[in-house]
């Protein structure tokens, strides 16, 4: 267990739901930083992120949210610093320097852009039916990509060589992109990347829906 962590505290509480991308970034950080927490799933199709005790502790009616014994926070990457900023004294997973901490906010941009605009919204309308405009969000999704694939032949991870929050915040929605329709077999680069970020001690990954079929 993360040795910041009070010995006496309460595992930290997770709001949110088993296929939200969003929530398993949250997820994600709490288990590399070897932090206790507890799921719980809410039940947005049944309205539950709008019931009244619900926006009790979150006014915007949104997951994923955290409870860390009475201090909540809620937007996944809010979540992110958060959870860096008190559990991770070294300063690895959210550096401190100027140039180290502009390029993780960079890439956390990109993570509420072009990933939520692309890898993202494939799989909403693939999986779940959203009404969206799909060759919008498969052209934005290969647009990215061909900026992303030579950006990972240079280096281990978005930001240089050590991995950060940002790798965290951009993984689960390119990973999962084949949900969406989308093939990473052209990604030789963004496959080698995402294998890092599987690789890492404690990892845990999302549970897997079944991808379209071709054509």
């Amino acid at each position: 267990m993360n040795s910041n962590f009070p010995s006496n505290a309460k595992p930290i509480k997770l709001y949110g739901l088993p296929v939200s991308g969003h929530a398993h970034r949250v997820e994600l950080m709490l288990a590399l930083l070897e932090l206790p927490y507890e799921k719980i799933d809410v039940d947005l199709m049944g309205g539950a992120h709008k019931a009244p005790e619900f926006l009790k502790l979150n006014a915007f009616g949104q997951v994923p949210m955290i409870d860390d014994n009475g201090q909540l926070i809620s937007d996944s990457t809010a979540i992110l610093v958060y959870l860096a900023k008190k559990y991770d004294q070294g300063g690895t997973w959210l550096p401190e320097d100027p140039i180290g901490a502009s390029q993780v906010q960079r890439w956390l941009s990109v993570a509420s852009g072009e990933v939520f605009r692309g890898p993202n919204a494939v799989r909403l309308i693939k999986l779940f039916g959203i009404a969206m405009d799909y060759d919008s969000a498969k052209s934005s999704t290969e647009n990215f990509f061909a900026v992303l694939e030579p950006h990972m032949a240079t280096r281990q991870f978005l930001t240089g060589d050590q991995i950060t929050i940002a790798d965290v915040a951009g993984y689960t929605y390119i990973a999962h992109v084949p949900e969406g329709g989308i093939s990473l077999e052209p990604y030789p680069a963004i496959n080698a990347w995402l294998a890092r970020i599987e690789a890492q001690p404690g990892f845990v990954g999302m549970v897997r829906s079944p991808e379209p079929e071709a054509g």
